[in-house]
């Protein structure tokens, strides 16, 4: 399984980062491959300062060795080795009206001392960060996510939704990170499905990324915005910062486990503001972004 699903990364990777530099026309990705001292390695892609993109990284990592103590509590498990791949995405657009997006899909394997497998589980998801609410957008978004999910299970899209309200929250801030999509981890075989059946589950979403968020980015990609709009952009990636960096489970693991820092860091974006003590001006297009965040919705 853990060959199959890497390959299928290796392909997924490649697929998005084409399309995506179609888009662009002008930047394309920049390639870089690394090795991990305890084991294992990755393939980094990152644009930057391109015509629609000004950030964004596709980056794939398949990691092994034994489990750091630090995560060995946070598993409850002792002394075991552990191997892990997967595609973690962020694409950060230059427009202020074509949202942000992240999306990460992996497979993560436990084995004990003598070399069997103990656990194993697939986990994922695809999320959408608007900066102005186009509500046609999210709807577009989500209801791809739905259809992806209904070809398996009829309950998945309404229960990993809700898990990604849940997960995508900056509880500091009593709000979420954006309007959602999917989260779901600790995928397993059990008497309803089998890790095939997970596997076929996950690459489903993976192969639904681009028909969610392509169509977004081209109808906004064009429209005129003003500084004012782009300085609300950079003080609401500011948000997204904060969550990457303080809840965010995936940067735990990574910086927990010696990954590699510049594609750990790799989510941030490049131009970000803090003002102290912002609030947007009653009955504003970017007051009504903020009304949606701290009350998530039903989209489809």
């Amino acid at each position: 399984m853990k060959d199959k699903f890497y390959q299928y990364i290796l392909e997924l990777q490649d697929r998005i980062t084409s399309r995506l530099e179609q888009i662009d026309t002008e930047a394309k990705f920049e390639e870089d491959l690394w090795q991990r001292p305890q084991g294992g390695g990755g393939r980094t892609r990152v644009i930057e300062n391109g015509k629609v993109f000004e950030k964004g990284g596709v980056n794939i990592s398949a990691v092994h060795g034994p489990l750091p103590k630090s995560m060995q509590s946070y598993f409850n498990v002792g002394d075991c080795d552990f191997f892990a791949c997967g595609l973690s995405l962020v694409i950060h657009p230059k427009s202020p009206f074509v949202p942000t997006v992240h999306a990460n899909w992996r497979y993560f394997e436990m084995y004990d001392k003598q070399g069997n497998t103990i656990d194993c589980w697939f986990g994922g998801g695809q999320d959408l960060t608007p900066y102005y609410l186009f509500e046609e957008d999210a709807k577009h978004f989500h209801g791809i996510c739905k259809e992806a999910c209904d070809k398996h299970d009829t309950s998945f899209y309404s229960d990993f939704k809700a898990k990604c309200d849940q997960y995508f929250w900056n509880s500091h801030r009593n709000e979420a990170r954006g309007v959602g999509g999917l989260f779901f981890d600790y995928c397993k075989a059990d008497q309803d499905k089998s890790i095939e059946d997970w596997y076929n589950f996950v690459t489903e979403v993976g192969n639904s990324f681009l028909d969610a968020y392509v169509p977004v980015v081209e109808k906004r990609k064009e429209l005129p915005y003003t500084e004012q709009n782009r300085n609300w952009q950079e003080i609401r990636r500011g948000r997204y910062v904060e969550f990457n960096l303080v809840h965010d489970k995936g940067t735990l693991f990574g910086l927990k486990t010696n990954g590699r820092i510049e594609s750990i860091l790799m989510s941030l974006p490049p131009h970000v503001q803090w003002v102290y003590d912002h609030t947007p001006e009653k009955g504003s297009e970017e007051e009504k972004l903020v009304e949606v965040l701290c009350k998530p919705k039903a989209w489809v």
